[in-house]
């Protein structure tokens, strides 16, 4: 095994399960989200606001699959009207601290990345 131990086949299952998890983690909305309930808990309405472009679709599965992979924690009190409010769980806390690296990553090498963008356009015209 210690010659996988660095790629997805340590699971021995071709992947498949490290790339659901990172296909989860990675999507378009998973981290805005993330971030956004690390400062607390938040109803929908209020994600919805702070997530620029997110549409009330997308938020709404997104969530629920969040939820589903229990980063995610979905109260519903039982008032007029109803209100729900979403808060991460411990294993979506400890989602940020990767989140933040990954993000601090991406913002020291933008420059480079977007200079190699332009000459690869450049080239392939």
């Amino acid at each position: 095994m210690s010659q996988y131990q660095h790629t997805c086949m340590i699971r021995g299952d071709g992947g498949q399960t490290i790339r659901a998890v990172l296909d989860r983690i990675c999507d378009k909305w998973t981290l805005l989200i993330v971030t956004t309930l690390e400062r607390g808990h938040l109803r929908f309405t209020d994600l919805q606001r702070q997530i620029p472009g997110i549409s009330q679709r997308m938020l709404t599965l997104t969530l629920r699959n969040l939820e589903r992979d229990g980063l995610v924690s979905r109260t519903a009190y039982a008032e007029v009207p109803p209100r729900v409010e979403y808060a991460l769980t411990p294993t979506g806390q400890s989602l940020i601290p990767p989140a933040l690296a990954l993000a601090g990553w991406a913002i020291e090498h933008i420059a480079e990345i977007e200079a190699s963008r332009a000459a690869y356009e450049q080239r392939t015209g």
